[in-house]
C-alpha cells in the first residue's frame, strides 16, 4: 500500500489534470482525469502527543465498553452520536475512530458513516482531514455502488463537502471533490452543485473562474437555472462590468430561463449605480409586464435611487402609480420617501402621498407616521398632526411616547388642553400607557387655562404611583388653588 506522501503526490497530480481539463477546448473536456489512488489508512496508534495519546486510550476504553466487536456502520454512527459527538475531550477524535474502523477486515464504511463524518469534519472546519476523507470515499465507494447503480446518497454527501470548501475559498480541494463525485454518481450532477461552485468563485471575486466553470457546465450538458444566471449577473455588477451583466441577462432569456425578482433587482440597482435612472425605471415596468411581482426590495432600490438623484417628486409619482395598479407590495415601508419630503419641508406632499397610499391599502409604518407627525409639528400644523394621530390610533398604529407627549405639549400651548386629554384617552384605549410626563403636560395645560378638570388628573396620577412625594403633589395642586383665589 502506498505511503501518505505518495497519496498526497497523486492528489496534486489529479488536481493539476483537473485544472487543465477546465481550460481545454470543448472537444477535449470530456476526457476524465485518472481516478485518485486509494488512501492509506494509518495505524490507530501512530505517533501522537502525550495528551492526544491519553485521549485515544480513553477512546479505546469506551469503544471496547460500548461497541460490540463485529459492529456495523449503523452501530458506529449510533456510537459516535451518543458517546463521542458531545464529549468535550473526545469529539475531535471521531476521524481517528473512522480510520480505525476502515482498517478492520470485518468492517466496510457505507453512506451512513460517510455522511456523518463529512458533516462532522465540515462543521468543525477540519478541512485537511476532510480532504483525506474525500480521497478515501472516492476510492472506497459505498457498498450500495456494488450493483448496477451508484449510491443515491453520494451526491448529497459530496455537496456538504463542496459547500465547506467554497465557503472558505479552497477551490483546488473543491474541484478535486467535484471531479471525484462526478465519477461516482450516475448521470450528470445536479445544477445546484454547479451553482455552489460558481457562487464560491463569485464570492471570492474570481469571476474568470466562475465564467469558466459556467462554460464547463454547458459542456457537461447541464442546463443552468435562474440561480446560475443571477449569481453571474451579480458577479458582473459587483465587478463594475454592467455591460457584461446585461449580456448575461439577454443570454438568460435566450436560453428560456425566466428571470425572477432577484434578477430584476440586481439589474435595476446596477442601472442606478451607472446613473441610468430612466433605464432602471423601464426595467421595473418590464418586470411588471412580465408578471413578476415587485418586492419591497425593488421599491427600496427605486425610491433610494430617485431620492439620491434629487428626483423625489418622481419617486412619489412612481409609488402612487404602482399603488393604483395594485402592484405595490403591502410590506413596503416608504418612510425614506416621507423623511426626504419632510427634510425639504414639503410636508403637504408627504401628507398627500401617505393619504393616497393608505387609501389604496398600503398603510404607513409607525416610523413613517412618526416622521410625518414631527414634520407637521415643525411647521406649526398642530391641528393636522392631531387629526393624523387620531387616524393612526383608530387604525391600530400607536405612536411612541416621546412624539405623543411633544404633540400634547404643542396642543396645550395653543390652549387645547381638553382636546389633548381626549387624545390621551384614545391612545390609552389603544395600548399607549401614559407616563408622568404625559400627565404633567396635561395638568400644566389645564392650569394655564384655569380649568379645574386638571385636579382629576392629579388624583389619577397619584393613584397610579406617578407622584414621588407630598411636595410634588402640593406643587401640582398649587396652580389650581391660585386660580380659585
Amino acid at each position: 500500500m502506498a505511503g501518505p506522501q505518495t497519496a498526497e503526490q497523486m492528489r496534486k497530480m489529479a488536481l493539476k489534470k483537473l485544472t487543465k481539463v477546465t481550460k481545454l477546448p470543448a472537444t477535449n473536456c470530456t476526457a476524465p482525469p485518472p481516478p485518485p489512488q486509494p488512501l492509506p489508512i494509518p495505524d490507530f496508534s501512530s505517533t501522537l502527543t502525550p495528551t492526544t495519546q491519553t485521549q485515544l486510550n480513553h477512546l479505546t476504553h469506551i469503544v471496547k465498553s460500548h461497541l460490540k466487536p463485529c459492529f456495523t456502520p449503523q452501530d458506529l454512527v449510533s456510537f459516535l452520536k451518543s458517546h463521542i459527538h458531545h464529549h468535550p475531550k473526545l469529539s475531535h477524535l471521531d476521524f481517528h475512530l473512522f480510520r480505525y474502523a476502515a482498517s478492520l477486515d470485518t468492517f466496510r464504511h457505507d453512506h451512513y458513516t460517510f455522511e456523518w463524518m463529512v458533516r462532522s469534519l465540515a462543521t468543525s472546519h477540519r478541512l485537511d482531514s476532510l480532504n483525506l476523507l474525500i480521497q478515501f470515499s472516492a476510492s472506497n465507494p459505498c457498498p450500495c455502488s456494488d450493483g448496477i447503480f451508484s449510491c443515491p446518497k453520494t451526491e448529497p454527501i459530496f455537496r456538504f463537502a463542496l459547500n465547506a470548501y467554497c465557503r472558505v475559498g479552497r477551490f483546488d480541494d473543491a474541484l478535486f471533490a467535484f471531479d471525484a463525485m462526478k465519477r461516482l454518481i450516475d448521470g450528470k450532477p445536479n445544477v445546484a452543485l454547479y451553482n455552489m461552485m460558481i457562487h464560491g468563485f463569485v464570492k471570492f471575486r474570481q469571476y474568470d473562474k466562475a465564467l469558466e466553470f459556467y462554460e464547463w457546465m454547458a459542456r457537461d450538458r447541464v442546463k443552468p437555472d435562474v440561480i446560475t444566471f443571477n449569481t453571474l449577473i451579480s458577479g458582473y455588477c459587483r465587478n463594475l462590468q454592467f455591460g457584461l451583466a446585461l449580456e448575461m441577462f439577454k443570454e438568460m432569456k435566450s436560453k428560456g430561463c425566466v428571470p425572477n425578482v432577484v434578477s430584476f433587482n440586481t439589474l435595476i440597482k446596477g442601472f442606478f449605480r451607472e446613473g441610468k435612472i430612466e433605464e432602471g425605471i423601464a426595467m421595473a415596468h418590464e418586470m411588471i409586464e412580465l408578471g413578476c411581482e415587485l418586492s419591497s426590495v425593488t421599491c427600496e432600490i427605486l425610491v433610494d435611487g430617485l431620492c439620491r438623484g434629487r428626483r423625489v417628486m418622481e419617486a412619489c409619482n412612481l409609488l402612487i402609480s404602482f399603488s393604483r395598479k395594485g402592484v405595490l407590495p403591502n410590506d413596503f415601508d416608504y418612510f425614506e420617501l416621507i423623511e426626504k419630503l419632510c427634510e425639504e419641508r414639503n410636508v403637504g406632499r408627504a401628507m398627500e402621498v401617505v393619504d393616497e397610499l393608505w387609501r389604496k391599502g398600503n398603510a404607513p409604518s409607525s416610523i413613517a407616521c412618526t416622521i410625518l407627525v414631527e414634520g407637521l409639528r415643525c411647521i406649526g400644523r398642530i391641528d393636522e398632526a392631531n387629526k393624523f394621530v387620531e387616524k393612526m390610533l383608530k387604525e391600530g398604529i400607536v405612536p411612541d411616547s416621546v412624539t405623543f407627549n411633544c404633540l400634547l405639549g404643542d396642543m396645550c400651548d395653543k390652549g387645547k388642553a381638553v382636546e389633548a386629554n381626549k387624545l390621551r384617552l384614545l391612545a390609552a384605549s389603544k395600548g399607549l400607557d401614559p407616563d408622568g410626563m404625559t400627565y404633567r403636560i396635561l395638568i400644566s395645560g389645564y392650569s394655564k387655562e384655569g380649568r379645574k378638570e386638571g385636579e382629576v388628573l392629579v388624583e389619577e396620577m397619584l393613584d397610579r404611583g406617578l407622584i414621588p412625594g407630598i411636595a410634588t403633589y402640593n406643587k401640582l395642586m398649587h396652580g389650581f388653588c391660585k386660580r380659585k383665589t
